[in-house]
């Protein structure tokens, strides 16, 4: 059963869901069965790279907020993130344009590290304050994966994978995706945002039975 998930790795319900769907899919009985494919999303592709600036600041001049009113926002999807393990740090996430880090799971997915580049892009975002956008940071996270990092270096320096991150977006528009993480199950179902584990796994299961039938 294949499983299409439209993802941004800016996005910090995207981190949320990876885990809360891992945790659902390890109590499913058919996991092994289970293909993941992970999709291009950008939730801004003109977001300018912006090394240096808060994102408290920068949310609150998008958004029209207040800092107090960002900083909590965020203080509440970090709270959120620690109750499944994750440890977010706005204080040093780097605000940057995603397309790059997108074109590096492209890559990834042709040697079966796609989940493996979305884990280690997320991490560097949200974790440890790294800017995903540059290109010798990248280099290195594809490195840490497992891939080449001569390849990696002449894929950023080409045009390499860009179309394969503009057609994932174009299915996402077919599809009705306006906001992410986005799941399909099976080509059948759709799951949308960061939910609950349970929520999760009761779609496998019901996917699963509809598709499986004699």
């Amino acid at each position: 059963m294949k499983i299409e998930i439209w993802s941004d790795v800016m996005c910090p319900f995207c981190y949320i869901g990876k885990r809360k769907f891992e945790n659902a899919l390890a109590q499913f009985e058919h996991k092994e069965e289970v293909e993941i494919v992970w999709k291009s999303f950008q939730l801004n592709p003109d977001q300018q790279t912006v090394p240096g600036k808060n994102i408290n600041q920068y949310l609150a001049e998008i958004k029209g907020w207040s800092l107090e009113q960002a900083k909590s926002m965020n203080d509440r999807v970090t709270a959120m993130a620690k109750e499944v393990g994750l440890e977010y740090d706005f204080d040093k996430a780097v605000i940057a344009n995603s397309f790059d880090a997108h074109r590096l799971i492209q890559l990834a997915k042709k040697s079966g590290k796609g989940d493996a580049a979305e884990e280690r892009l997320f991490k560097a975002y949200f974790t440890e304050g790294k800017n995903t956008a540059d290109r010798e940071v990248l280099v290195q996270l594809g490195s840490d994966i497992g891939l080449d990092p001569t390849q990696v270096k002449e894929m950023l320096e080409s045009n390499a994978y860009a179309e394969d991150v503009h057609k994932d977006v174009y299915e996402a528009q077919q599809v009705g995706v306006t906001g992410v993480p986005f799941f399909v199950l099976g080509s059948k179902y759709a799951v949308s945002g960061a939910q609950e584990s349970a929520t999760f796994l009761q779609a496998l299961k019901t996917t699963w039975s509809e598709t499986h039938t004699a």
